[in-house]
C-alpha cells in the first residue's frame, strides 16, 4: 500500500490513561524528601487501583451491552448503573469508554433512543445494515472488520486493493486467512464469499495475472450505506494513524461528504 503508514498497534480497545506521569517524576526527584514523597506515592497507588477497577467495570459493561444486542433489547442508564456496583459515580467515564470499545472492537454504535428515560440501543456502526450475527447460534458482531476492510481499500490507488496486501495488513491485527478468529470465524470465507454475496465488496481476478491474483473493491451496498469520510474516520480512530499522512484522501473524503449532504 503506497500511501499506508503501518500502525504501531492493531485494532484494539482505546488506550487507557497513563497512571504515572508528572507526579511520579516529582517523587523521584533528588530534591524531594522521603517524607514528602509519601502522599504522592499514596495518591499514585489510589489512582492506579481506581483505574484498574474502572477498567474491569468497562469490560463488564461491554459484555452487558453485547448481551442486550444479541437479545435485541434496549437498555437504560438506570439498568447500566446496576452493573457498576460501587463505581456509579464514575458512570460517565465508564459509559464513554465502553461505547468506544463496542464501536472499535465490535463495530457497534451505542445510540440513545429516548432521552426522557435515557434508553439506548446498539446498532451497526456507520449506518451499516449488516452485523454478521447468526440466527441459529451464538456469534459475535462483525461490522468492525468490514469497516476495516473498506478502509484498507480506500488507502489504495483507484480504491482497488490487491488481495495479498489486504491479508498483509489484516495479519497485523491477528486476522489471517485460513486461521479461525475468535470474533470473525474463518476470515477468508467472510471476505471472499459472505461479504461478496452481501454486496459489500467485490472480489475479482486481476486481468491477465499469471499466476492468478485477486483484488478487492467496494461493492454497491458499501457505496449505498457508507461514506468514504465515515470509513476513513473510523479507520484512523481504530489504528491511531495520523490523518496528515493521507492529505489527498482526507480531502477527497470530505468533498464526497459535502456533496452527499
Amino acid at each position: 500500500m503506497s500511501e499506508l503508514r503501518q500502525p504501531e498497534a492493531g485494532l484494539q480497545a482505546p488506550v487507557e490513561m497513563q497512571l504515572f506521569g508528572a507526579a511520579g517524576e516529582g517523587a523521584a526527584s533528588p530534591s524531594s524528601s522521603s517524607s514528602s514523597s509519601y502522599p504522592v506515592l499514596f495518591l499514585e497507588d489510589a489512582e492506579s487501583l481506581l483505574q484498574h477497577a474502572l477498567h474491569q467495570e468497562v469490560a463488564d459493561l461491554v459484555a452487558f451491552l453485547l448481551l442486550k444486542y444479541r437479545t435485541k433489547e434496549t437498555t437504560t442508564k438506570a439498568e447500566m448503573l446496576t452493573i457498576l456496583n460501587d463505581y456509579q459515580d464514575h458512570f460517565p467515564v465508564v459509559f464513554r469508554r465502553a461505547s468506544e470499545r463496542t464501536q472499535l472492537i465490535l463495530g457497534l454504535d451505542v445510540k440513545e433512543v429516548d432521552p426522557s428515560n435515557h434508553s439506548y440501543v446498539l446498532v451497526p456502526a456507520l449506518g451499516l445494515t449488516y452485523d454478521g450475527m447468526l440466527s441459529d447460534g451464538p456469534s459475535m458482531p462483525k461490522p468492525s472488520l468490514l469497516v476495516l476492510l473498506l478502509g484498507l481499500i480506500l488507502l489504495e490507488d483507484d480504491f482497488i486493493a490487491p488481495e495479498e496486501e489486504v491479508w498483509g495488513a489484516l495479519s497485523k491485527v491477528g486476522v489471517c486467512a485460513g486461521r479461525e478468529h475468535y470474533i470473525y470465524g474463518e476470515p477468508r470465507e467472510l471476505l471472499t464469499k459472505v461479504w461478496v454475496q452481501e454486496g459489500y465488496v467485490e472480489y475479482r481476478q486481476v486481468p491477465h495475472s499469471d499466476p492468478t491474483l485477486y483484488e478487492f473493491l467496494w461493492g454497491p451496498r458499501a457505496h449505498a450505506e457508507a461514506s468514504k469520510w465515515q470509513v476513513l474516520e473510523y479507520l484512523l480512530r481504530a489504528t491511531g494513524w495520523d490523518p496528515r499522512s493521507f492529505p489527498s484522501l482526507c480531502a477527497e473524503a470530505v468533498s464526497d461528504e459535502e456533496e452527499g449532504a
